[in-house]
């Protein structure tokens, strides 16, 4: 655009995840009155994380409700209301929470529909921050991809920037299977770019597309979440030194966009997962096997490398932490190693 003024149809504006969450909630509540929102502290406290500033204010108590602090509870009334055609969406103040309730999630909302022969849909969502935020701790600190992403009934989306998450959250009001949505606490205060267009009351993602931030021809970083992030910049560092990576976000874990991972390791021959969860059947593992058992192996000219988080438990000390994640650095390392740097 060679530094001209935009016109006003590509105008572009900084949001961030935490506007282009509370715009998508805002726009949903409006245009379906079937549509409501429950949770702790979502209402008169405008939420843990102020997602749903001003809503309570402008919808009311039936809209968007307060409860107790019971996650099974709150679920469990949430999977009902879905079985009889309202569209909720169930904050979790973190999905680490999630597990007071996973059997809502899984048994009743996930299984629902076959298990009733498709006469029993469960458009719900099940939202809130996912993976390790700062300084909380082993108990608070997990990515829960792999866990929902294992089961089959749910679809599970994975946004990193603001319009992933508003794209993603509008798709996933409107969807009539239940979605498990992890956004991350640590970007909700970030700011993007978006567009005009992104930020129209139309505007949604397809769940199941992944999105290419960066094209490349040396090798394919895979990420989804906080890593797109790290891995945009690891690409930064190593265009520097002559390697072009092609950093894909992967938006979706379950279904999962498999078809624009294969088209590019076809082009790079070298791919490279990277994730913020636990090694062991995590999202980098299934893509990892994907990869193997479909057309593109054959293209591969070296192993497929993993980087995730440590196999522990999150340590609370912030050097320990901060080595727990991948950083930078990993990302780069692991890159180098699978070119044979």
């Amino acid at each position: 655009r060679s530094g001209s003024p935009l016109s006003p149809p590509d105008a572009v504006s900084q949001v961030t995840v935490r506007d282009a969450l509370n715009q998508a909630l805002d726009e949903e509540l409006e245009r379906d009155e079937r549509v409501f929102l429950l949770g702790e502290e979502v209402a008169q406290y405008d939420g843990a994380y102020k997602i749903s500033r001003g809503l309570w204010k402008k919808y009311g108590d039936k809209r968007v409700i307060d409860t107790p602090i019971s996650e099974m509870g709150f679920a469990g009334i949430a999977v009902g209301a879905a079985m009889v055609w309202l569209r909720p969406v169930c904050e979790f103040m973190t999905f680490n929470f999630s597990m007071q309730a996973i059997d809502q999630v899984i048994n009743s909302a996930a299984k629902s529909c076959y298990m009733s022969a498709g006469s029993i849909s469960v458009p719900i969502v099940f939202r809130g921050p996912n993976g390790a935020s700062a300084g909380v701790a082993a108990q608070h600190s997990q990515c829960f991809a792999a866990w929902y992403g294992h089961c089959p009934g749910l679809k599970v989306v994975s946004p990193w920037s603001s319009e992933d998450a508003k794209g993603l959250l509008k798709a996933s009001i409107r969807d009539d299977n239940p979605v498990v949505m992890l956004e991350n606490e640590l970007l909700y205060g970030v700011p993007f770019e978006m567009s005009e267009q992104a930020q129209s009351k139309e505007f949604v993602i397809p769940i199941g597309k992944a999105k290419i931030e960066k094209p490349g021809t040396h090798v394919t970083l895979v990420a989804h979440s906080r890593p797109v992030g790290h891995c945009l910049e690891a690409a930064a560092v190593l265009s520097k030194e002559g390697v072009e990576c092609e950093v894909i976000n992967l938006r979706t874990i379950r279904p999962m966009d498999m078809e624009t991972v294969e088209a590019s390791v076809v082009k790079t021959n070298h791919l490279v997962t990277v994730e913020g969860g636990w090694p062991q059947f995590g999202v980098g593992a299934e893509i990892c096997a994907r990869i193997m058992e479909g057309p593109a192996f054959n293209y591969l000219d070296a192993p497929a490398v993993r980087v995730t988080g440590a196999d522990i438990p999150m340590p609370y000390a912030k050097i320990l932490e901060d080595n727990s994640l991948p950083q930078v650095k990993d990302i780069v390392f692991a890159v180098k190693k699978t070119l044979n740097m």
